[in-house]
């Protein structure tokens, strides 16, 4: 089992930054890939960014240049530097991890894009 706990959303201006941060736990290897969907209110959750444990990353089109993850493998965490933020970069971001298959997620952190 592995718990996931994200910290570091909030409210911010349209061109803002912010960024969010993953912290790991359980008794469990974590040699698994990790990252990051968002749910907008009224949409489906849609994938963000992950990481691999080696350090490979995927971002999905619409951060693409803007967001950039990565992953602290003795501390166990895994961040998301969120650059040039826009009013549709509004969702709750959830960080997940890959485990033999399954997802596991953590709670949610909002993230608020307004002027």
């Amino acid at each position: 089992q592995v718990q996931l706990v994200e910290s570091g959303g909030g409210l911010v201006q349209p061109g803002g930054y912010l960024r969010l941060s993953c912290a790991a736990s359980g008794s469990i290897s974590n040699t698994y890939p990790m990252g990051w969907f968002r749910q907008a209110p009224g949409k489906q959750r849609e994938f963000v960014a992950r990481v691999t444990y080696g350090g490979s990353t995927n971002d999905a089109d619409s951060v693409k240049d803007r967001f950039t993850i990565s992953r602290d493998n003795a501390k166990n965490t895994v961040n998301l530097q969120m650059n040039s933020l826009k009013p549709e970069d509004t969702a709750v971001y959830y960080c997940y991890a890959l485990i033999k298959f399954s997802y596991y997620w953590g709670q949610g952190t909002q993230v608020t894009v307004s002027s």
